[in-house]
């Protein structure tokens, strides 16, 4: 009794994080599995990320209740690098994203992603929903997926046709629409049942429908976890003198970083505990995708799914997040087998259904409706990851927000007084920037040609070279019409 109540001292919350670890090994456990499967890598190696997520990153300090492990959102880049630079290279991009993780949260980096755009992100998150459906749908049928974005939303029509004169193909799409309907539906079901995770609850029923009826349907291929554990060799590292490789790189790095710490946030608003710290976050997570990297895994990054439910069983501890991976070892040393049983088509179910989750649909409308700029932003954002790449249509998304904010900072008044005798006096105030160039000399070039002005720039609190050099300019041509020169009162401070 005297060892029982000591340990219930030194570990106080033990009970609640044990229950609470188990959950989360529930809902991780499909997909980990679903996520490695939809990125062409063997099944093993979202296992592998989801126990380094648990074993590695749980253990260091930042977000003490965010759990880690494979993201659907990194699903489509991940396709897109396996498929252009081969399996052995993925090891190489996920070790230098963590090692460039590991720097920029030495570097107390990491509350600077924080500034990003939250409609850039949301935009971000819906473009790879986007092409997250299209390429499931294939999946869920049994087809190929085309390899672009757009070509797999575009082959949709026809995906369709060759379906409909499928039987297999219409088998594998009911196996994944019923695998839907579970998760949908055990919503609707008391709490008590709820406590096994809709998505577990989902592959559980459609493996036993597809056994007990015999149907022919895709499954899991099983290679077993130490042969699916393939470290980079020194061949893979020669990828590093690609351009292209580089850019994917750093396309992991933002996007698992801004994902995590965005998640980190969310979950920072769920419980009344400790508060993330940034900065060590980042490095957590980038010292677990080291370690991916090392073991040939799946990057990793922090998934929102599994944190709120980590945090709604009742989790106090990181010590849940560490048991979660101790679960996931277990299950992939000792029931690999097991994973050879689960349809492809029902993996496909759970990965539409996570893919539809990351588009905003009613936020973008309520957007719309207060912020429209940020609505546009948003959307271009996941249009542009849709007919481009992801990392390009990022890139577009955040030039176009520095412009947004760039344009209304340039807030901008140009007041004229003409009292019909002697100068006409022309008051510029705000900020004056090229951005709003085309309208100051719009105005000042419509003031008379046959009469002085004064121009007065003093209630400015900001003008730049551009506009500097155009008022130059256009006082220079106003005074050279016979005009006396234009008088300019100059801003009490400028800045450059």
């Amino acid at each position: 009794m005297t060892s029982i109540s000591q340990q219930t001292r030194k570990f106080p919350h033990l009970r609640q994080d044990f229950t609470a670890s188990l959950v989360v090994f529930l809902v991780a456990l499909p997909l980990c599995v679903g996520v490695a499967v939809a990125s062409g890598v063997p099944a093993e190696l979202g296992l592998v990320t989801g126990i380094v997520g648990g074993l590695v990153t749980g253990m260091l300090p930042g977000s003490s209740l965010q759990v880690s492990g494979p993201a659907a959102g990194l699903t489509v880049l991940v396709f897109g690098a396996v498929e252009e630079y081969g399996l052995p290279a993925l090891g190489v991009i996920v070790l230098a994203a963590g090692l460039l993780q590991l720097g920029m949260g030495a570097l107390r980096l990491g509350r600077w992603f924080r500034a990003i755009s939250l409609s850039v992100v949301e935009g971000m998150l819906a473009g790879i929903g986007l092409v997250l459906i299209a390429g499931q749908l294939y999946a869920a049928a049994g087809l190929e997926a085309p390899s672009s974005g757009l070509d797999k939303i575009l082959g949709l029509p026809g995906a369709v046709v060759d379906a409909l004169g499928s039987t297999e193909a219409l088998t594998s799409l009911a196996v994944g629409a019923g695998t839907i309907a579970v998760m949908v539906l055990w919503k609707r079901l008391p709490k008590r049942a709820q406590a096994v995770p809709g998505a577990l609850a989902a592959v559980v029923l459609a493996t036993l429908f597809t056994l007990a009826f015999g149907l022919s349907v895709a499954t899991v291929e099983v290679n077993g976890l130490l042969d699916s554990v393939q470290p980079p060799g020194s061949e893979a590292f020669g990828g590093l003198a690609d351009v292209g490789m580089l850019g994917t790189i750093l396309a992991f790095t933002l996007i698992a970083s801004a994902e995590s710490l965005f998640s980190a946030a969310a979950v920072d608003r769920l419980h009344n505990g400790p508060r993330t710290e940034y900065d060590k976050e980042l490095m957590a997570q980038g010292a677990g995708n080291t370690v991916c990297g090392l073991l040939g895994a799946l990057p990793m990054t922090a998934v929102i799914v599994r944190s709120s439910a980590n945090v709604g069983a009742g989790a106090r501890t990181k010590a849940s997040r560490v048991l979660h991976g101790v679960w996931l070892l277990l299950f992939a040393a000792l029931l690999p087998s097991a994973l050879a049983l689960i349809p492809l088509p029902a993996l496909a179910g759970i990965l539409l259904h996570a893919g539809w989750k990351l588009i905003p649909f009613r936020g973008i409308v309520s957007l719309w409706r207060a912020h429209r700029g940020e609505a546009v932003i948003l959307v271009v954002t996941a249009v542009s990851i849709v007919a481009v790449n992801m990392f390009e249509g990022v890139l577009i998304g955040l030039a176009l927000s520095v412009v947004k904010t760039a344009w209304e900072a340039s807030h901008l008044r140009l007041e004229v007084v003409d009292k019909g005798a002697g100068p006409v006096q022309a008051y510029l105030s705000g900020n004056a920037t090229f951005l709003r160039l085309p309208r100051i000399l719009e105005s000042l070039e419509a003031l008379p040609q046959d009469r002085p002005v004064e121009l007065d720039l003093s209630g400015l609190h900001h003008l730049d070279h551009a506009c500097r050099t155009a008022l130059e300019n256009w006082a220079e041509r106003h005074s050279a019409s016979g005009t006396d020169p234009v008088k300019v009162t100059e801003p009490a401070r400028t800045a450059v």
